[in-house]
């Protein structure tokens, strides 16, 4: 019976227009450093706001902890093992030419789709046309990857993903917020929901920060004086690191050049910069507020994957740890209700939510969940396990967490287990115990299952 009445929904007429705006809003890098998911460290009023009014999703998965193949997943509901976008360099487009990604259904239906900001990874690849990877006339309407203005763009920094990867200054800036790419994006964000009031709309609002270069203003900086944030340090008894756990390369020789001074600068820029995220997070509530936009909106708030910050000496993505995997969730719904959920879910059921809320059809390529069951009674579990995969050159790796266990298996036969009952930081695999024999084969099973 549920699959006639997926096949009677797939087939019936499509909706003249949604029934809701959509205002989508990521930060790069952003693991779940905000006060509402528990970190002290983090000044983040605005975005606790919004989760304030929101369902907070507490265990949300990504299924490729890096910035491209993370960001199309998300928007086109396919997973990255089975779409071929395994990194940055790849646009989506050159492997799925005819998908149609969640702001091209709303497209397709009458409404108008805006990307402001780093929505897809765009424009990034040299030699490539910036327009073209931007996906306008696709996705978009129209799209814009703001750039600093004079100001926002001088000064020394600290850059990991472009020329050297030697530790220097970082910028600490002068000026207004719309000196920055991030504060043009909350402002073409703004005048485009005010032009925009009276028609169906999709809008997508990408925020830089935190991710490198560490270029933020004087006075997010100021938020964190002196004393005020702690070192991570690994617990001595830690077991030893599989060889393909982190990234290597490079970075990893650049992180074990740190000295403590290093770590607390990166530390310190890392959440002034998840502060500055958040303030222009506060300028779009404070115009949905303005523009009593909230009974008509579906708000969603998401990091592109997680984020090391010193735990196994790593200062990046690219994990299959916990720290890495699971990034902040919150939506906020016209007639849901502020709660937390604890049930697993991953990024790729978001657009089957969104597009199920506005009562779109459904693409047929749609692999993700709807969590519409959980915005309604969030003490419901969806999943049995959340799925993340990334690539090591020849070595593939797959992590399945489930409520009690992370499970890691390498294409090369090494696993690893974790138990979060006892082990919430994943500092023990305990793969090896033979107490665990019969939950790593069933645990190999569900893997191989997802697969």
């Amino acid at each position: 019976m549920k699959s006639l009445f997926l096949i009677l929904a797939l087939a019936a007429p499509a909706a003249a227009t949604p029934s809701l705006n959509v205002l989508l809003i990521m930060a790069d890098d952003l693991r779940p450093a905000m006060g509402c998911y528990g970190d002290s460290m983090a000044k983040t009023p605005h975005l606790d706001r919004l989760a304030a009014r929101a369902v907070r999703f507490d265990r949300a998965y990504v299924q490729y902890p890096v910035c491209n193949p993370s960001r199309v997943s998300l928007l086109t509901s396919t997973r990255p093992e089975h779409n071929g976008i395994t990194g940055n360099a790849t646009f989506f487009r050159d492997k799925m030419p005819d998908i149609i990604a969640l702001p091209q259904l709303f497209r397709q239906h009458g409404a108008t789709a805006l990307s402001f900001g780093k929505i897809y990874h765009a424009g990034l690849v040299e030699g490539t046309s910036e327009n073209r990877f931007l996906d306008i006339g696709k996705s978009w309407d129209q799209a814009s990857m703001f750039r600093p203005t004079a100001l926002g763009n001088s000064g020394p920094r600290r850059n990991l993903t472009n020329g050297s990867l030697k530790w220097c200054e970082v910028a600490d800036l002068e000026g207004a917020d719309n000196d920055q790419s991030d504060g043009q994006t909350a402002q073409q964000t703004i005048a485009a929901m005010e032009k925009l009031a009276a028609k169906p709309w999709f809008i997508g609002a990408g925020f830089h920060r935190p991710h490198d270069p560490f270029v933020v203003s004087k006075k997010y900086v100021a938020q964190f004086p002196a004393g005020s944030l702690s070192l991570h340090r690994d617990p001595a008894d830690a077991s030893p690191l599989n060889k393909h756990a982190l990234g290597g390369g490079a970075f990893e020789a650049a992180f074990n050049r740190f000295d403590d001074r290093d770590r607390m600068d990166f530390l310190t820029h890392y959440y002034a910069g998840v502060s500055q995220t958040d303030a222009q997070v506060g300028r779009l509530m404070d115009a949905m507020d303005r523009l009593n936009l909230w009974d008509k909106t579906i708000v969603i708030f998401v990091g592109d994957h997680g984020y090391h910050l010193g735990e196994r000496g790593w200062w990046n993505k690219n994990t299959l740890f916990e720290r890495s995997c699971r990034a902040p969730l919150l939506i906020a719904a016209p007639g849901t209700k502020p709660a937390v959920c604890r049930s697993l879910v991953e990024f790729l059921d978001l657009y089957p939510t969104i597009a199920s809320i506005c009562a779109l059809p459904l693409p047929a390529t749609v692999k993700g969940k709807n969590l519409q069951p959980l915005l309604a009674n969030p003490d419901l579990s969806l999943h049995e396990s959340a799925l993340t995969h990334i690539s090591r050159g020849n070595i593939t790796g797959f992590s399945l967490r489930t409520n009690r266990w992370r499970f890691i298996s390498w294409s090369d036969g090494t696993t690893e287990l974790y138990d979060h009952n006892t082990d919430s930081g994943e500092w023990h695999n305990v793969a090896s115990h033979p107490a665990n024999a019969d939950t790593l084969a069933h645990l190999r099973n569900v893997l191989a299952a997802r697969r």
